[in-house]
């Protein structure tokens, strides 16, 4: 359950850094696509056993709004489309 002073964000995103290597850029965003939450993740290396979950509760503080229409519809659709098959915790 999503505590009060959280927002529950869901995973729509994952890229590689060009700038550094072994670095996983996950992106999670609010169901309408508005605001999102980046996280960051280093490789440390191929037994690096961390699981990314379907959905992160965030801080609202820790949100960015998502001003590019095209990348909000894109970032709700999969936000969406997360939530209707996966539960919050599942490892994706």
């Amino acid at each position: 359950m999503t505590e009060p002073d959280t927002v529950r964000v869901w995973l729509v995103e994952r890229t590689y850094s060009d700038d550094e290597q072994n670095l996983i850029i996950l992106t999670y965003a609010t169901p309408d696509g508005r605001q999102y939450f980046r996280k960051e993740r280093a490789l440390t290396s191929f037994s690096d056993t961390r699981d990314t979950t379907a959905a992160v509760d965030a801080d609202p503080d820790n949100l960015g709004e998502v001003s590019d229409e095209d990348e909000r519809e894109r970032y709700a659709a999969e936000a969406r489309r997360m939530a209707d098959e996966h539960d919050p915790g599942d490892a994706i």
